[in-house]
């Protein structure tokens, strides 16, 4: 039975002031607790299920420490409506510098509010290989539970840097490529683009701003054939990524 301190403790990271505090964030759900533990963050706690040491007891490292609860006790904790697999608390990792090159390709994203987007985008990034994303300092955060839960466990792959955007990317060398994401951009499918350069994709409501609009040197657009305004950026995100992928082998 997880003990009212822990309750508290757990309950008081769903908060980014106390994540900083603490320098620690929540895992939950089999699969995003599996991965953490395969992973180079450090483990402060791990609450499992008896159904979940059954089913992945072979997949803990050998002298990982666990304590057996309830699922009652992890939904209790946790943001989870229920859970009957585990909970894992860890500690933020520290970022070596973020050294771009003009052969890397990334995404940057310019005032992303919503978790769940900055999380599927994070689960994109790491399906395509994208080791890191760079972030305004308005962005959702990377500890937030829903976006470490949209992730479905590629946090522990991608890294975040969260930085003044329009200034990192007026710093970049003007050899490198800046295309940002736009009504009035060129026509995606009559491109033929590779994998090298910042991918600017902008707020839900109001796009990409104009600070971060005059470091651009390229709009691109998704085209449209339907009746729908407009696209949600995750789903935007992944057709754009995909089109500059496809030809990366050519």
């Amino acid at each position: 039975m997880l003990s009212k301190a822990i309750i508290k403790y757990i309950n008081a990271l769903q908060v980014k002031k106390y994540r900083n505090q603490h320098q620690a964030f929540v895992v939950e759900g089999a699969k995003s607790v599996l991965e953490l533990l395969h992973s180079d963050f450090e483990l402060q706690h791990l609450f499992i299920t008896e159904e979940f040491l059954q089913e992945h007891g072979n997949k803990l490292n050998k002298g990982t420490r666990y304590e057996l609860v309830t699922e009652q006790d992890l939904t209790k904790a946790g943001t989870f409506s229920s859970n009957n697999a585990g909970l894992a608390v860890a500690r933020m990792r520290q970022l070596p510098n973020l050294n771009f090159k003009p052969s890397d390709f990334t995404i940057a994203l310019d005032d992303i509010r919503d978790p769940g987007n900055l999380g599927t985008i994070l689960r994109i990034a790491d399906w395509y290989g994208i080791k890191s994303i760079v972030c305004s300092e308005t962005c959702a955060d990377f500890y937030n539970p829903k976006t470490i839960s949209a992730t479905m466990g590629s946090f522990t792959r991608v890294k975040a840097y969260y930085l003044n955007l329009a200034e990192w990317l007026h710093q970049l060398p003007k050899s490198i490529a800046v295309y940002g994401a736009s009504l009035e951009g060129e026509n995606l499918h009559r491109m033929t683009l590779q994998p090298q350069g910042v991918v600017v994709m902008g707020n839900e409501a109001n796009g990409i701003r104009p600070e971060i609009a005059r470091e651009v040197n390229r709009l691109i657009k998704i085209p449209g054939f339907g009746g729908a305004e407009s696209l949600n950026v995750a789903t935007a995100t992944a057709i754009i990524i995909d089109n500059f992928m496809r030809h990366a082998s050519s």
